[in-house]
């Protein structure tokens, strides 16, 4: 067979990576990916449920917040398959077609928790800094418009990417060192010229998230500029205090998206278990840790799950038990002091 056949060959399906050298604890490794899809899945859908079924609760930023939830779902959803897949059954196959699928599903959504974070930003900008006019702003018919615009928008800039890369030949290998199929990887094992590819993934990059964090940047410079200008020190910490879960969030995508882009980019001599494990805190640890940093930071959500919970033990309670309660109310009423 001449080369130029050669190059013409290509794998029917790509080999997908867990944690190399750690095959032996595979089984340890799946208890705790299981336990914090399990964290994730669990705390992300009970901060949807209780923003749904509170009406306190419908309010710009804990709508912000469920969207945020969901997203951070989908992330759960498309990801879980994979990851587990390897770890609990070793099915680390994958074929190309579903491998693309999944390269548009997990930066669609990127993009659209970028978008969102900026949203809450937003949100935070305008009640700190123009609370006044924050209900004319921040209506509650403009929210699912903003929520279309996220999801438009991240749907507009990712869906050429699996058609990008379903035109080329995958004749350089096929296995990738993540757990899951990311564009950047992907398009390096193609064997024809990648340029059109890198310069796209670059200009999405930097007009989503890279636009995105600049944004939520001067936000946070103009809400602390106005809350130095408050003459209490009390009052500026009570405004910034507002702002310290949306920061964490922030701090959790971000640091992890740009940290694994520079390497996938320039990082050609980076370790490759770091590269694992940076791809696994950028994808895993933002939908674990944002229902558990907003539950304990906001005052509101932690009422609202208090309140779900009290109704909840009302609804278990058996019907006699409440009726007896009752008559034992009415038969010994209780009298106000002197």
């Amino acid at each position: 067979m001449s080369a130029v056949n050669d190059t013409k060959l290509t794998h029917a399906v790509f080999i997908l990576t867990g944690i190399a050298g750690q095959e032996n604890t595979h089984v340890w490794i799946s208890i705790v990916f299981c336990v914090m899809y399990a964290i994730s899945v669990v705390g992300n859908s009970f901060i949807v449920f209780i923003v749904k079924t509170d009406p306190l609760l419908h309010e710009p930023m804990y709508i912000f917040l469920s969207m945020l939830a969901v997203t951070d779902l989908g992330f759960c959803i498309t990801t879980m398959p994979t990851i587990l897949g390897i770890y609990l059954f070793n099915s680390r196959e994958i074929d190309l077609n579903v491998c693309f699928a999944q390269v548009f599903f997990i930066h669609m959504l990127q993009g659209t928790e970028s978008f969102i974070l900026l949203l809450m930003a937003f949100d935070r900008f305008i009640a700190i800094c123009n609370p006044l006019r924050y209900a004319s702003i921040l209506t509650m018919s403009r929210i699912p418009w903003m929520g279309l615009v996220c999801v438009l928008r991240a749907l507009a800039l990712m869906i050429p990417f699996p058609f990008l890369l379903k035109r080329f030949q995958y004749c350089r290998g096929n296995v990738l060192s993540h757990s899951y199929c990311l564009h950047q990887e992907v398009m390096n094992l193609a064997c024809s010229d990648i340029t059109v590819n890198n310069v796209y993934g670059m200009f999405t990059t930097l007009s989503s998230m890279g636009l995105d964090l600049l944004l939520i940047l001067l936000s946070y410079v103009m809400i602390l500029k106005t809350a130095l200008s408050v003459a209490s020190l009390k009052e500026c910490f009570r405004a910034l205090n507002t702002c310290v879960s949306h920061i964490c969030a922030v701090l959790f995508f971000y640091t992890g998206e740009i940290s694994l882009t520079l390497i996938h980019r320039y990082g050609k001599n980076t370790s490759r278990l770091l590269e694992v494990l940076l791809g696994y805190v950028s994808l895993l640890m933002p939908p674990l840790m944002n229902p558990i940093i907003y539950s304990l930071k906001s005052k509101h959500l932690h009422a609202g799950i208090i309140r779900v919970f009290i109704k909840w033990r009302i609804s278990l309670t058996p019907i006699s038990c409440r009726t007896r309660i009752g008559h034992e109310n009415m038969n010994h009423p209780t009298h106000p002091g002197p």
